[in-house]
């Protein structure tokens, strides 16, 4: 019988160190059960509706989704339809005040190129800033020429308005700037520029013509003569009367409101009234005009103009200033009296106060 013998120097005793546990006091660990019934994250986490804007489908074109929706009125459809429109002049140029003003009401703002200190970029920023409180921005041109008008118009207003027309045949050229080839020569852009939401709105050229407010502005003598040829042009949809510029052809630059120059202003209207008749409409151009201290809004209305702009950014927040300024000086002087009995401490406290 075999004898198996082990040798105990070939074994040795293994020591078995306990592995030591790193702890870390700011980290809570979650156990999440096994169980076959846990639900998901996306069950487990109420979820939160989030309002907003639909979105597009990829598929479809921006055009073809606003198809079912009702278009807002344009300055030109509101106009057709009698509606008279009331609105502001932005000459500081600032995006902030352009949204306070589409914010308040005002039925459009017209950025003005001709005396604000900006040109197309600062214009376009105002046009965001009205766009963002949805109201329509017409662009004032510095000079009635092509290159002004091309540019304005690639930016998208609702309308446009030409300084200084004086005659019929610059009237005609005007609109020929505000339409692309054949119908005028306006530059084409329209597939890049804002005009046309960069080329999304493939609606943009048939429509285009139908929705552009187009305005001249007669402000002088020589205007005013002609100023039934200039209405009655084809295209021309309103006759922006200048009354300052006006008083300043007659040699009344200080003094709007003379009776030559009142009277010089009710021969223009007429002259635009009987293209159009006193409720607008009627197959010409619609009136529309500045309001001055002597000519109210009403006035205007009363008279049949059917675009009114009542006030200037500029004049509004400086009227504002004058005024905040002046109450407090006459409350200022009013207090004296009443400050004039109090003890002056040594310290100077009462002193630096008063100041």
């Amino acid at each position: 019988m075999a004898t198996l013998t082990f040798s105990t120097s070939s074994l040795h005793t293994k020591t078995l160190a306990r592995k030591s546990v790193e702890h870390f006091p700011c980290k809570t660990l979650i156990h999440l059960p096994k169980s076959p019934n846990f639900e998901s994250l996306s069950s487990v986490i109420k979820r939160k509706t989030l309002i907003g804007p639909p979105i597009r489908s990829t598929t479809t074109t921006i055009s073809e989704s606003l198809s079912t929706t009702t278009a807002p009125q344009t300055l030109k459809s509101r106009l057709k339809n009698g509606e008279t429109l009331y609105g502001l002049f932005l000459l500081s140029f600032s995006p902030t005040l352009a949204e306070i003003a589409g914010l308040s009401g005002y039925d459009f703002v017209v950025v003005d190129m001709e005396h604000g200190p900006g040109g197309i970029s600062q214009a376009l920023s105002c046009l965001h800033a009205l766009a963002a409180a949805r109201t329509p921005a017409i662009l004032r041109l510095p000079d009635s020429d092509a290159a002004w008008a091309k540019k304005a118009l690639d930016l998208g207003p609702q309308g446009i308005m030409f300084p200084m027309i004086e005659s019929q045949k610059m009237a005609k050229k005007a609109v020929s700037y505000c339409k692309f080839p054949p119908n005028g020569v306006r530059g084409s852009a329209h597939t890049v520029v804002r005009a046309s939401d960069y080329g999304i709105d493939n609606g943009y050229l048939s429509n285009y013509e139908d929705e552009l407010l187009i305005m001249c502005q007669v402000e002088s003598e020589e205007g005013v003569k002609k100023i039934d040829e200039i209405a009655s042009v084809d295209g021309v949809d309103c006759v922006q009367m200048g009354p300052l510029d006006l008083s300043a052809s007659m040699g009344y630059l200080w003094d709007p409101g003379n009776k030559k120059v009142k009277e010089m202003m009710k021969t223009a209207e007429k002259g635009v009234l009987k293209k159009t008749g006193k409720g607008g409409g009627g197959g010409g151009a619609y009136l529309s005009g500045f309001a001055m201290p002597h000519d109210t809004p009403e006035d205007l209305r009363s008279r049949g103009y059917h675009m009114i702009s009542g006030a200037v950014d500029i004049g509004l927040f400086r009227s504002a200033c004058v005024e905040d300024v002046k109450k407090f000086k006459m409350k200022s002087a009013d207090s004296d009296s009443d400050v004039d009995g109090i003890e002056i401490a040594k310290d100077g406290d009462e002193k630096y106060w008063s100041e």
